[in-house]
């Protein structure tokens, strides 16, 4: 999962996405068409690129090759979504780049966790107001 919190992220997927992938940001672009990513970034200027593999597909390639030719891209941290690891192309797409992975099994690992950490913390906080009603009575 991505620890630093970005202030600018763009996100180049479909129209349908997976929401988890931008929970926590606030200032997200969707770019849905490949053809406007570098008009886009150009124009916002991200600190984040997430990209969805399987919505480019054999155009990330050349995005990324793009990207790290132009010294005005240099300073943007790009991450790929994808829905399963493979080790030959996610090595390749390392040398071409990409920062860091995101998969859908942890993403859902992570919701999972966060589920669980959430009921815990409501089990406490009952259990803490229950404790602070009877202390007052």
């Amino acid at each position: 999962m991505i620890r630093t919190r970005f202030r600018k992220v763009t996100l180049v997927a479909p129209e349908i996405f997976d929401e988890h992938l931008i929970d926590g940001y606030t200032n997200v672009k969707h770019v849905s068409v490949a053809n406007n990513l570098f008009p886009s970034i150009f124009e916002s200027y991200p600190e984040l690129i997430i990209f969805d593999y399987d919505f480019l597909g054999k155009e990330l390639e050349k995005i990324l090759r793009r990207i790290q030719t132009n010294k005005f891209y240099n300073k943007i941290k790009l991450c790929c979504y994808k829905n399963d690891p493979n080790e030959k192309t996610d090595s390749f797409l390392k040398v071409l780049g990409v920062d860091q992975f995101i998969y859908k099994a942890d993403l859902a690992k992570v919701q999972k966790q966060k589920t669980v950490l959430n009921t815990v913390n409501d089990m406490i906080d009952t259990s803490i107001i229950k404790l602070v009603a009877s202390v007052s009575n």
